[in-house]
């Protein structure tokens, strides 16, 4: 094998990805909880896929009701090397419209009321988020979704709002004076959790609307998001296996997959016993 096992987080409109070999759906306990769904996984060649279907199979679950660290630790146990997450966002400036796909590099969060690490008190870590994404899985996304047909801009800032309401017409207006390009629910804590785990991850924001900033239209709203749905997925899928066929042969190491070694800090005496288990999968080879 190859040494990459990708895991897909397939956002709204992507509920399976065809074309992968010897798929079964899998169960996975973990102590945070259920995670969304099964886990369909199989392999294309020599590379080990792990696909979720974030908000569940038929989209059962509420952006903010989302169970993100048992997704992601999840995805550590079935032993996924690097995170690709497929969302649906919304446009927040004109030439990313309806259709177009971004690679973002920067996230702003305004979630609210999501757990947001995995860590807390008998266990303290900070990693850094200053670069939230791994610009070599982004790099490789990008170069799978120009393949695809994909309208692709390279880089850009995703808010990512708490919901699942979509924003008021003045939030809109802030967010793009803030800079931001798209605008997104699920990205947060999901991320961030992700570099929790040392896992290596680059988001792919497929844009249904232009959120309600554009005073000459109407609001966006569920049944325009669900006819661009259908477009962008065609494109998701055919991006995700140009992607999987096209990954280098072996898997370069990168430094996410070591970046707890800079970030713990509760000195050893004073750690939880039962938060030392907990991470067992998502910081194992840390705390060891």
């Amino acid at each position: 094998m190859s040494g990459w096992t990708i895991g897909i987080i397939g956002g709204s409109g992507l509920y399976d990805v065809e074309g992968i070999e010897g798929g079964e759906w899998v169960s996975v306990d973990t102590p945070w909880g259920a995670p969304s769904d099964q886990f369909f996984v199989g392999h294309v060649g020599d590379v080990k896929v792990v696909f979720l279907p974030r908000h569940g199979r038929g989209h059962r679950i509420s952006p903010s009701e989302l169970n993100a660290r048992a997704n992601i630790d999840a995805l550590k146990r079935l032993g996924v090397t690097d995170v690709l997450s497929i969302s649906s966002v919304g446009s927040l400036v004109e030439d990313r419209p309806p259709g177009s796909f971004t690679l973002t590099d920067q996230f702003i969060d305004r979630t609210r009321g999501r757990v947001p690490s995995f860590f807390g008190t008998g266990m303290v870590a900070h990693v850094s988020m200053a670069d939230p994404v791994c610009p070599r899985l982004a790099g490789l996304a990008r170069d799978a979704a120009v393949a695809a047909g994909a309208q692709v801009n390279d880089g850009g800032i995703c808010l990512v709002m708490e919901g699942p309401q979509f924003s008021t017409r003045a939030e809109s207006h802030l967010y793009r004076s803030w800079g931001c390009h798209i605008i997104g629910m699920t990205a947060m804590p999901e991320a961030k959790l992700a570099r929790e785990a040392e896992l290596p991850y680059a988001m792919v924001g497929m844009v249904t609307d232009y959120d309600c900033w554009r005073e000459d239209e109407e609001a966006v709203d569920v049944a325009q998001v669900i006819a661009q749905l259908g477009v962008n997925a065609a494109k998701a899928k055919a991006m995700v296996m140009h992607l999987l066929r096209n990954l280098p042969a072996e898997r370069p190491a990168s430094p996410i997959d070591t970046c707890l070694d800079t970030a713990l800090i509760t000195a050893p005496a004073a750690r939880d016993p039962e938060l030392l288990a907990k991470l067992d999968a998502v910081a194992g080879r840390a705390l060891r």
